[in-house]
């Protein structure tokens, strides 16, 4: 990967975004497609839409979609001794919580904070077998509370203070490639199609918002832009570590490419279309099973409107939804080398219809 594509993603992951408070991501995403798209537009949701307009005037429109919001935690309650209580932005593990460096964001810049609870000593021998509660842990700021209540605000976001490190074998650590990775793919497929001349429809790259909290920025998208495909460009769960049980969650392993889904919330005609382009482009791919609704975008994709053909990439990503989310670097170029083979090779009039 080329340094300045990596930085790009450092850049979009590092970005404080928990769901609701995507700003600084959204910049993110807005001034590396500035100059590239025809147009860069951000919507009163929050989220961003850029627009490579098509060569084709009947040629197939196309917006990819990775949600720039992250799991986070959210100030509550301010003790008069200014310890933090929080509540979860999303599916957040209280399980990993305790003993983490977390970062408060104040209308001043953000506070390190630390996630305390009673050391193991102090807790009763019955209690350490139980995980405890987000309402009995706290954060604590250093400071007094009369400084704090000064600084701090009720409904203040909090991010995990952890970054993007590589690491092993081509891999990459961080807290948020859930799914920031995926509004990095959908600028970087954007840049290659503009690089090859464009695609014959439009090509709009969109990163939503509000995914972890019930796919808003997916919903209000895909009824504003009105593409004729969508394709949700997300995380999925890799399966090649222990206690993963393939027979129930089938097999995906990190560095043999991305997931294509494959069941009801997939447009078979989509489908067959992105496994041509793996192989045209000559890169690995996997299938995922998706008996039903994805959870993802691509649903709000899906039933948007009177119905769209939707479709679902995803990389396989170890420890989903903790801070030390895990990848292949490999597995992010091989998406956009499949997508951008997809786009460009839509032929215009194509029929989705199953």
């Amino acid at each position: 990967m080329q340094k300045k594509d990596l930085q790009f993603l450092v850049d979009l992951v590092e970005a404080p975004s928990p769901s609701g408070f995507e700003q600084p991501a959204a910049a993110v995403f807005r001034e590396r497609l500035a100059g590239v798209a025809d147009t860069v537009d951000t919507n009163v949701m929050g989220s961003v839409h850029a627009v490579l307009a098509g060569t084709d005037e009947s040629g197939v429109s196309v917006m990819l979609a990775g949600h720039i919001d992250e799991i986070g935690l959210m100030v509550n309650y301010i003790t008069p001794e200014g310890f933090v209580a929080f509540a979860a932005i999303g599916g957040v593990d209280a399980a990993i919580l305790p003993g983490m460096r977390v970062q408060v964001h104040t209308q001043d810049g953000p506070l390190l904070g630390v996630m305390g609870r009673k050391p193991i000593h102090l807790i009763e021998e019955d209690e350490r077998k139980n995980v405890t509660k987000l309402d009995r842990l706290f954060i604590d700021l250093g400071f007094d509370g009369e400084r704090v209540k000064k600084q701090v605000r009720v409904g203040d976001p909090i991010t995990f203070d952890v970054g993007l490190e590589t690491f092993g074998e081509d891999l990459a650590v961080s807290r948020a490639f859930d799914d920031k990775m995926g509004a990095w793919i959908a600028a970087r497929v954007l840049e290659e199609v503009k690089k090859a001349g464009g695609a014959p429809g439009d090509l709009i790259a969109a990163a939503t918002v509000q995914e972890e909290v019930g796919l808003r920025g997916g919903i209000t998208s895909a009824w504003s832009v009105d593409p004729v495909v969508g394709i949700a460009v997300e995380v999925g769960h890799a399966t090649d570590y222990p206690d993963i049980d393939k027979r129930k969650h089938g097999e995906a392993d990190c560095g043999k490419g991305p997931i294509i889904a494959r069941g009801a919330n997939i447009n078979p005609v989509v489908f067959e279309g992105l496994v041509a382009a793996a192989k045209k482009a000559k890169v690995p791919y996997q299938i995922g099973a998706e008996p039903r609704g994805t959870g993802t975008d691509a649903n709000a994709i899906q039933l948007s409107r009177g119905g769209k053909a939707a479709a679902l990439v995803s990389i396989p990503l170890r420890y989903m939804h903790t801070p030390t989310e895990v990848l292949s670097l490999k597995d992010l170029e091989a998406t956009v080398k499949l997508l951008t083979r997809y786009v460009l090779d839509l032929e215009p009039g194509t029929d989705f219809t199953p």
